[in-house]
Order: C-alpha cells, then structure tokens, then sequence
C-alpha cells in the first residue's frame, strides 16, 4: 500500500512538473510575442512567469538561489540602485516611473532562480520562435520600405530609417536582429552534422537577417554585429585554432562594410549622414535633428550631471529635470525634442547615483563574463554586445529595453548552461 502510494505521488509529482515547465514556456512565448503586440501583452506575461516559476512552497530555497547566484542578484542591482535613489530624489513622480520600467531587472532573476528548467528541447523551440519572429518582424519591415524606396532612401540623409517593429524603436529591433543572427548560427552550428535540412534553413536565415542589418543601418544592431565577429576572431586565435576561420571571420569583418556602402543604398546613406554630423558632433556644435551631435552633447550633460554630486548622484528621478536645466544653460537654441537623457547607461547610473553608479554598472556588465556556461564563446558574445550597446544607448529607460535584456541574457544563461536545478 505505502508503495503504491509512493508511486501515486511520484506520478503526481511529475505530471505537476511537466505541466508547469509546458506553462513557463508558454509564458515565455507569449512575453516574446508581446514585443509585437500590445504593451499590455509583455506585462500580463511577464507577472504569469514570475508566478508560475516561483509559486510553491519552495520558495525559500529559490530566494536562496537567487542570492548565491552573481549573474541574478548582479541583474537585480541595476533596479535596486535607482529604488535607492528615491530617497534622495525630489521629483518622486518621475522616479517611480522610471524604478516601474525598471521592475523586470528584479523580477525576471527571481524568476529564472526558480522553476525554470526547461529541457534543450524546450529551449530549441523557444530558439526557433524567436528567430522566426524577429525574421518576421525583417520582413515586415521591409515590405514597408518597398512601397516607397527612393523616399526611404532620402530619409536615410536626414537621420530617418525604415519602419520597424517595437513600436518603430529601431536600436532595440536591430539589436534583437543580431541576437537572431547569433541564436540562428548557434543552433546552424548544432545541427550541420546530423541536420542538414535544419541547418540550411538556419543559414539562409543568418544570411538574410545579416542582409536586413544592413539594409537598416542602425549603428547599435550593426557595431554589436561586427563586436560579435571580432570576439569570435579573437576567441579562435586564443584558442589556436584553424587559422582558415580566423581569416574569414576577419574578411568579413573588413569587406562587409565595404560592400554594403556600394550596393546598399540605405547604408550607404546612413554613412554620408554620419560623416555630415561628425563636423558638427566634433565641434561640439548643436545640430537641430542631428543624432550623433546631440548624442555628444548628451553625453557631456551627463557627465557633468555626475560632477555636482559624484558620490550620490542627483538621484534617478531629477536626472531629466537637472538635464533639461544644463541644455537651457550650455545650449539655450536646442529644441525641446533633442532634449534627451544623457546617451549612455553608464552615465545614467551615473547621473542618478554618482560614481557608485558607474562602478555598480560597470561590475553588472563584467559578471556574465565570469559566469561558466557550456558555449562560452556564444555566451561572451552575446554579453559583449549588450555591455557595448549600454555604452551608447539607453535601452535600460525603457519597456522594451529593460525586458528584452534582462530575459534575453537569463534565457542564454539557462539555454547555454544547461544545468538541473
């Protein structure tokens, strides 16, 4: 009797499982999906996750996990850092808007500290959606570009880009695309022995998103692109091995610019843009419009942001408010709308908590690469490109950006790792 009801609840037990690790990637899917559809979508998703993966009575021993575990608390502490900061910032509304976007840095490493277990099968699939959906989002993309391609063209000459999904936010769509790219060549590489019909989809697949990339010439998408290959590079000449890949991955490296500014006409474009904008960035001049002179000119707000309190910051919440009072005095003629948040996640953390900031942002960006996974090559190049789009980009300020990091890095992690917990 006591045996058979040991098996009883061994079944139960396991069906249980089962039915929660079919769950969580179903909720997984849907928050991917969500970055589609309506915002609401990527919420209810994202609280069906942390529910599912932390929801039973071990709950403790997850939280335990979650402190023993550098990578999630790490992740947790680009929340914590500006929630902080509410003590000492004045426009209290401001910050918990931002500390509320911020909200999956915190929840999403609870989450993968718990039940998420899913079986390299499991994370197979949840790889294909992705790719499929991003390629999907490419071809959208583009079927807009082709109703009017001069106009699109000349756009590109003035700082405009091709449509995009995201809500149109193009830097976060390109740096998903290359997150494509890597996940695509990932899995070409896993399945070229044994495969073959698999892994020509997956090459056509890398081939055309790596065509799109610079089709839409957004710089974030395409420098962390180029980082990956040179990490990659390097990683095969540390490791000594054949000397054929190294010379390929670097004549990529070196022609693909080259060739896609004589037949590309976007890229190309984008290219003679930059070079106009560079004589005023370069200056230090004011460009109405003008992306990478008003970048510039965020950035030495940012900093001297961080030069009236470096060892507190002016708190997250006052940020915009203090930026908004340096541009008045350093650029009195800049327009409302170039107005922006200094461009780079250092120099947000930065400006919000002082030089503690950068150190703590700094030590979150270091951690993934001190992590052991079983591809770390994948695993490092993945990391490299988020650390650099961070460096000129503020993907952590918004919905789309805090989640698309924070799940894609736990999910690599878990999908890399392959570990039973």
């Amino acid at each position: 009797m006591n045996r058979m009801l040991y098996v009883y609840k061994s079944m139960l037990k396991k069906l249980h499982n089962e039915w929660r690790s079919v769950l969580i990637l179903l909720f997984a899917i849907a928050m991917l999906a969500g970055l589609l559809l309506p915002r609401a979508v990527l919420s209810l998703s994202i609280a069906g996750f942390v529910i599912v993966s932390l929801a039973d009575r071990y709950i403790v021993q997850y939280i335990r996990r979650f402190l023993s575990t550098p990578l999630l608390w790490g992740m947790s502490l680009l929340f914590l850092l500006p929630l902080i900061t509410g003590y000492w910032s004045e426009d209290k509304e401001k910050w918990l808007e931002m500390v509320r976007i911020k909200l999956p840095l915190l929840l999403l490493p609870l989450a993968f500290s718990g039940k998420v277990q899913q079986s390299k099968k499991q994370w197979e699939v949840l790889a294909y959606f992705f790719i499929i959906l991003i390629t999907g989002g490419t071809v959208w993309s583009l079927f807009h570009y082709v109703q009017d391609i001069e106009a699109v063209n000349q756009g590109y000459l003035k700082a405009k880009s091709l449509l995009t999904p995201l809500y149109n936010d193009r830097i976060r769509f390109s740096w998903l695309v290359t997150v494509a790219i890597l996940a695509a060549a990932f899995l070409f590489f896993q399945k070229i022995s044994r495969e073959k019909t698999a892994a020509l989809f997956l090459l056509l697949i890398v081939i055309w998103l790596i065509i799109y990339l610079h089709i839409l010439a957004v710089r974030t998408g395409l420098f962390s692109f180029y980082l990956c290959l040179l990490v990659a590079a390097v990683w095969l000449i540390v490791k000594k091995m054949r000397g054929q890949y190294v010379v390929l991955l670097l004549s990529f490296l070196f022609l693909m610019p080259v060739m896609a500014y004589f037949t590309v006409p976007t890229f190309q474009n984008r290219v003679k843009y930059i070079r106009y904008d560079a004589g005023y960035f370069l200056k230090g001049n004011y460009l109405p419009g003008g992306n990478d002179a008003v970048r510039v000119i965020s950035l030495k707000a940012g900093r001297d942001i961080m030069l009236q309190q470096p060892l507190t910051g002016v708190g997250f919440g006052d940020v915009p408010a203090v930026a908004r009072e340096w541009y008045s005095k350093n650029y009195p003629e800049m327009k409302p709308e170039d107005k922006v948040y200094p461009a780079s996640e250092w120099l947000m953390y930065g400006a919000g908590a002082g030089l503690p900031g950068i150190l703590v942002f700094t030590v979150c960006m270091l951690i993934p690469f001190f992590t052991k996974t079983s591809h770390r090559l994948w695993w490092w190049m993945l990391n490299a490109a988020a650390a650099f789009s961070f460096l000129f980009d503020i993907g952590l300020e918004v919905q789309f950006g805090v989640f698309i990091y924070a799940f894609t890095a736990l999910w690599w992690w878990k999908w890399m790792k392959q570990e039973k917990m």
